[in-house]
């Protein structure tokens, strides 16, 4: 009876996180909600079995056994997206274009507080960009950078398929040696390689942009790096960078030479595997896969 009490409240907590996610758009809330119906499943699956005498072992090596069942069926879901995102039309690494419309900024009150402590440390928008990712879908961005034009902080609008926004920061400074530091709270998957004088760190579980300029800021004191201004607009700046990345990553085997993506798709096997591997990480505990 007690088990059967723990997976009503769970099932309910469940619909309950799942409704409020669709305002805060919150990649924390679905981490804990993504296990919350794992233990769901495995226990309701198991409790089953058990009450109509379908399998005939203890409660605990069936929860086991679903556990590990939910595991294989939320591999195989992952493969197959990654496999269609590999033979899609999507671009991996999208071009920007600058964005005239005047839908660069959302006017969700949690969002448009963001925009008023950028305003309120001196930060200045430099540009606002957006980029197709296919089907008529935009990633918009709007790039502010502080009065010393040294740190450039990238805000990226990500659409959900509940129709929220999620937002991420990307911050970026370049120093007098040719390194180029990155801080984000990106939660999407990547897999792939950076150019060797990147210096990138993923905190996906950082979602304030105030503590995330202070973990950029406090980077660079202890590396004890001169920065060096943007001269660079972020538009040919961005599109640089993806070209960049889009050459290193074919010249180190995470994505097919371009005259075998018609045939073989975009990415190869072994960087399908790292793709699957950093967004099982990001998924289900927050942390981006370090090679």
């Amino acid at each position: 009876m007690l088990a059967a009490y723990v997976l009503f409240g769970a099932i309910v907590l469940s619909f309950v996180l799942s409704h409020v996610n669709q305002r805060f758009s919150s990649p924390v809330i679905a981490i804990f909600n993504r296990w919350l119906r794992w233990g769901i499943f495995s226990l309701g699956a198991a409790k089953i079995c058990s009450d109509f005498e379908l399998i005939d072992r203890p409660l605990w090596v069936l929860i086991t056994s679903f556990f590990l069942i939910y595991f294989l069926i939320e591999t195989s879901y992952r493969w197959l997206e990654i496999h269609a995102l590999s033979v899609s039309p999507i671009p991996l690494f999208p071009r920007f274009q600058v964005n005239a419309s005047g839908e660069e900024w959302p006017t969700h009150p949690r969002l448009l507080k963001v925009r008023d402590w950028l305003r309120g440390q001196g930060f200045k928008q430099v540009q606002a960009l957006k980029a197709e990712v296919g089907g008529g879908i935009y990633l918009r961005t709007s790039v502010y950078q502080d009065s010393l034009a040294q740190l450039r902080i990238q805000i990226t609008f990500l659409p959900q398929a509940n129709g929220g926004i999620s937002v991420c920061y990307t911050l970026s400074s370049q120093t007098a040696s040719g390194y180029r530091y990155l801080t984000d709270n990106l939660y999407l998957p990547f897999g792939g390689f950076y150019p060797e004088n990147w210096l990138v760190e993923r905190n996906p579980w950082r979602r304030s942009l105030a503590q995330l300029v202070a973990r950029h800021r406090n980077r660079i004191a202890r590396a004890n790096e001169l920065l060096v201004p943007w001269t660079v607009e972020p538009l040919g700046d961005l599109n640089t960078q993806q070209r960049e990345l889009e050459q290193v990553n074919t010249e180190l085997g995470f994505l097919f030479p371009y005259g075998d993506r018609e045939d073989h798709g975009q990415i190869t096997y072994e960087g399908r595997f790292r793709v699957w591997k950093e967004l099982w990480l990001l998924n289900y505990f927050g942390v981006s896969a370090r090679y």
